[in-house]
């Protein structure tokens, strides 16, 4: 069994709370760099196992169509991190969360495509339906955090066109890569273990860098 509470009830929310608020995340400032946020949403399923959403976007979008990733989008002037990641959980899957929501942060990502994504964890308490927008989610996963504590996670990899090895996780019999899976990975070490484990050096597989 894992050493962490699975269940998803308030128990695991003050052990995510004390950890993930403890926790020093880092910013990057990169001027040229658009900025984004993701909701690194916890929800629970069914059975009440506490659950990361992530979805499949839907493969007509122009930039990274068909790929694995954590609802989120472009800031808006004037934007927190917070309030953009809690809209975009709104906008792409009809899930609809109040500022009491928000645990904390986890470490900024800096792109290949340009963008500085900053990760919020969010915090949702009971079961809902989500309704994915169609236009920009194919299909919406709820991943029990349970099934990643595995002796695989990460998996590392090396490509020729750099020298930073690219970082992966085994989610729903396939691999999702960072930056999505860097998040997932620093969720995991960060609230579940209490460990300061830093993601954004890793790097993004090629077909991510456009």
């Amino acid at each position: 069994m894992p050493a962490y509470p699975i269940e998803h009830d308030d128990v695991l929310r003050a052990w995510v709370e004390a950890r993930v608020r403890r926790f020093e995340w880092r910013a990057i400032e990169s001027p040229g760099s658009r900025r984004a946020a993701v909701a690194v949403t916890l929800a629970p399923n069914r059975e009440l196992r506490s659950c990361f959403l992530l979805t499949r976007r839907a493969k007509k979008l122009t930039h990274h169509g068909g790929q694995w990733a954590l609802p989120g989008g472009r800031m808006e002037e004037g934007e927190s991190a917070a309030d953009a990641a809690r809209r975009e959980l709104d906008e792409e899957l009809g899930l609809s969360l109040d500022a009491l929501a928000i645990v904390g942060r986890l470490d900024d990502f800096e792109t290949r495509s340009g963008f500085v994504i900053s990760p919020v964890v969010l915090w949702c308490e009971d079961y809902r339906e989500l309704t994915p927008d169609p236009r920009e989610v194919a299909r919406a996963y709820r991943v029990p955090i349970a099934d990643l504590d595995r002796p695989d996670v990460p998996i590392l990899s090396h490509i020729p066109q750099s020298d930073r090895p690219v970082l992966s996780m085994p989610i729903l019999g396939g691999k999702v890569h960072a930056p999505t899976a860097a998040f997932i990975y620093q969720l995991l070490e960060v609230a579940l273990y209490g460990r300061a484990t830093r993601v954004a050096h890793y790097e993004q597989p090629v077909f991510a860098w456009r």
